[in-house]
């Protein structure tokens, strides 16, 4: 057999899929406060993809920029969590000098 038959509607390309991912990387690369924008549109898109019933050939898409922002987000809470410590400490250190 040449081909399969594929009975059914054509698979569907969920509209904010790519612009997940573009925000999920750049939320690592460039800039973390991004991904929780990431996170959040991801999180909604794939609610709406599994709540349709249709197949969505960027499901992969949606799912990697998501991951993206997740991690994204869990640096920048680091980062900032860091930084008050690190300010905290120089202030307590000030206040005794």
């Amino acid at each position: 057999m040449a081909y399969q038959h594929y009975y059914g509607p054509p698979p569907q390309t969920h509209p904010n899929g790519t612009t997940i991912l573009v925000l999920g990387i750049l939320s690592l690369v460039i800039c973390s406060f991004l991904g929780p924008f990431a996170w959040a549109m991801g999180n909604r898109a794939l609610r709406e993809i599994d709540a349709s019933g249709y197949f969505f050939d960027n499901r992969g898409q949606v799912q990697a920029g998501r991951v993206c922002g997740i991690i994204s987000t869990v640096l920048l809470c680091l980062g900032l969590g860091l930084t008050i410590v690190i300010l905290a400490l120089a202030l307590l250190a000030g206040a005794f000098a």
